[in-house]
């Protein structure tokens, strides 16, 4: 069994268009007591944006600050540059080979230069797509041979354990827990290269709103849309359930057990567009994935948001998401068989502070959010590269 190293890390996308230069986040991350840090390309360093003539004398200074400070860069990860895109799901295939071969692959050799892993998110499905079952499935089909293509470029670079991030809404897979065993087995399988998932503890966030309703609740809100009108966060999945159920209201209430099977044949039709709901209990993805996550993103959160909160005394208050059960279900993640589909389970994770700045809010107001979330954090991993076994002792 995997008794794998822990290390804390601090994305540093909490210092994006305020400290900019490595020397700056690499020193204010390492005042923090922190060493590993994860380099969102969205902090200046994006070959999508940038030139090749910059992105090397951007790891130049990496490679000198790093061997000033003690801190290194762990993982390079995309930024919400492309992730506001289509991007590796793009409609037009020049725009995937694009993002695939111009800028993910760019991505894995600055990763390499500076011996780090790679994390990424950047497709999204558009509503057309998901409207069509045919169209949807050979979406996915290409997406899993592209990720798969960056798997093995991965591998040959020597980059340990690249991955993709999991999301929480039916437009960006993986959403569900099914839908990420599906996506790490394909991917294993096309590549034979390791390739992994970021979990996020935030993630789990939008998956309640998706969850397919019984015939029950489509007649409960039958009756509530007869005489209320719109509903809000009704969820019915594919348009075409819709626009049964707009007919349904327009009739007899006496009348509607015909068109609640029709909706229900419907919604058969489109599994894709449906969460369970354990997919919204982030310590249950942890006990299925955290062996299959080499970086695990942390951020506060409520769970019915991805607000990407700081672990603070305010927000640790109302937050659902803390050190003890985490370390716990990462345990539980290690215990179960491994699967011969999926790629080997992680020799290391790091679980890294994800933690957005507010355009608004003041630096010192940022500072020390951030150095009251590691000081949270090293209660649970007082020092960098212990066994999980071992940081589990401490806690018992």
């Amino acid at each position: 069994m995997t008794d794998p190293k822990v290390y804390l890390a601090v994305d540093n996308c909490f210092a994006s268009k305020r400290w900019t230069r490595p020397a700056e986040w690499m020193e204010l991350i390492g005042k923090m007591g922190v060493t590993c840090v994860e380099a969102s390309a969205d902090n200046e360093c994006d070959p999508l944006y940038m030139d090749r003539e910059y992105m090397e004398r951007w790891v130049q200074e990496v490679e000198i600050v790093s061997r000033k400070t003690g801190v290194r860069i762990s993982n390079l990860y995309s930024g919400h540059g492309t992730y506001a895109t289509l991007g590796l799901a793009h409609h037009d295939a020049a725009i995937r080979d694009r993002i695939q071969h111009d800028w993910l692959k760019p991505m894995a050799d600055i990763a390499a230069s500076v011996n780090a892993g790679l994390g990424f998110y950047c497709h999204a499905f558009p509503d057309s797509v998901l409207q069509d079952p045919v169209s949807y499935r050979k979406a996915e089909e290409d997406l899993y041979d592209r990720l798969a293509d960056i798997a093995g470029y991965a591998r040959n670079l020597g980059i340990r354990a690249p991955g993709v991030e999991q999301m929480y809404t039916p437009h960006q897979i993986p959403w569900t827990i099914a839908g990420s065993k599906r996506l790490l087995k394909e991917v294993f399988q096309r590549s034979r290269s390791p390739f992994y998932l970021t979990l996020d503890t935030g993630h789990q966030s939008g998956q309640w709103k998706f969850v397919r309703p019984d015939a029950g609740r489509i007649e409960e809100m039958g009756v509530r849309f007869r005489q209320d009108g719109h509903q809000p966060g009704f969820w019915l999945g594919p348009r075409s359930a819709y626009e049964l159920f707009e007919l349904m209201i327009q009739e007899p209430a006496e009348q509607q057990t015909g068109y609640i099977e029709q909706i229900g044949r419907e919604m058969d039709r489109f599994p894709h567009l449906f969460a369970m709901p354990t997919d919204a209990d982030t310590y249950r993805w942890l006990e299925e994935f955290g062996g299959y996550s080499p970086i695990i993103h942390l951020q506060q959160t409520t769970g019915k948001a991805s607000a990407h909160q700081p672990f603070t005394e305010e927000c640790n208050r109302g937050g659902n998401i803390f050190g003890e059960p985490l370390l716990k279900a990462l345990a539980i993640a290690y215990q179960n068989p491994d699967d011969e589909e999926f790629p080997p389970k992680c020799e290391e994770i790091y679980l890294t502070l994800e933690i957005f700045s507010g355009t608004s809010e003041l630096n010192t107001d940022i500072v020390k959010k951030m150095q009251d979330s590691v000081s949270y954090w090293r209660k649970f991993i007082p020092e960098d590269g212990l066994k999980l076994s071992q940081l589990i002792s401490l806690i018992r």
